[in-house]
């Protein structure tokens, strides 16, 4: 199987909730595509600070995260993002790496979305075909 990326939006969450609450403009939430590298081994969203400086995103707490070969780091983990793929759509939080090459999309928001990696194709699918099951 291949690398699987996807080109998703991420919004800051606390624009959108103004938004909805009156305060400011749909065209002032602040908003990034990026090219995102699907790891169903990554619980969450990984941005770098680059991408969280566009996002105007605060720090909420460090956390200590495993990387892939086995060492420790403490992380900060931001205020949520929105995240947009295709129709589709949820909210996490995200975990930031300053200076991470690739954004990560992980196990956490694939699943909230109800998204699968097609290994034959390379690609996000929805596990329920077109339309998503959102699990309560």
């Amino acid at each position: 199987m291949g690398y699987v990326y996807e080109d998703i939006t991420l919004e800051n969450v606390a624009d959108v909730l103004a938004v909805q609450s009156g305060y400011i403009k749909e065209s002032e939430v602040r908003s990034v595509v990026v090219k995102a590298l699907v790891d169903t081994g990554t619980g969450t969203v990984v941005i770098n600070d680059e991408i969280c400086r566009k996002l105007g995103l605060k720090v909420r707490e460090l956390k200590e995260a495993t990387l892939a070969d086995g060492s420790k780091h403490m992380y900060k983990r931001m205020e949520p993002v929105r995240i947009q793929w295709k129709d589709r759509d949820t909210f996490c939080v995200a975990t930031m790496i300053p200076g991470a090459d690739e954004v990560l999309l992980g196990a956490i928001p694939l699943q909230d979305m109800d998204l699968m990696v097609d290994p034959k194709n390379e690609m996000l699918v929805g596990r329920h075909g077109d339309h998503p099951v959102q699990r309560i």
